[in-house]
């Protein structure tokens, strides 16, 4: 199996060399993480956002209705966004989240999700669990499991 696998990344990226199976590990994440985000890009283009726009919303949705302040909103994220009070200022125009000063410190602003950004997510639901089931149909549940135990190897020391 692993042969095939570096052969298909082999002709993925027209190249013959690696420095290591440590390199092709990582080429391979790489290389796994644009096409699954392909796959989710359709659906959310579909409903005019961006990946990391449905991320804000989620995790938003997770605390509805208490929200949370921009750290807790970053510190949650599947991917670091660099101008994330950009990002929410944009959901804030779309009528999607809303912000409020935190009754305990002024000085911190609290997102929370609209009804209409519930509507959007719980209308993209059934969108996104298909696409996410469809990007990972070749892994058997045992195989989906052990790649999520290995993914996890790789960013623990972040925790």
């Amino acid at each position: 199996m692993l042969a095939v696998m570096g052969e298909l990344l082999r002709k993925r990226l027209v190249s013959s060399r690696f420095e290591g199976v440590h390199q092709e590990a990582v080429l391979n994440l790489l290389v796994a993480h644009s096409h699954v985000r392909g796959i989710l890009d359709g659906v959310f283009a579909g409903m005019d956002l961006t990946t990391t726009q449905y991320n804000v919303l989620r995790i938003l949705n997770g605390a509805y209705p208490d929200g949370y302040p921009r750290g807790e909103i970053a510190r949650r994220m599947v991917e670091r966004s660099p101008d994330l009070t950009r990002l929410i200022d944009r959901l804030v125009v779309r009528g999607l989240v809303e912000r409020r000063r935190s009754r305990e410190d002024a000085r911190k602003s609290i997102a929370r999700i609209t009804a209409r950004g519930r509507r959007m997510l719980a209308s993209m639901h059934p969108l996104v669990r298909h696409a996410t089931l469809d990007a990972a149909k070749c892994l058997t549940e045992r195989e989906a499991a052990e790649f999520s135990r290995l993914c996890e190897k790789l960013y623990a020391d972040e925790m």
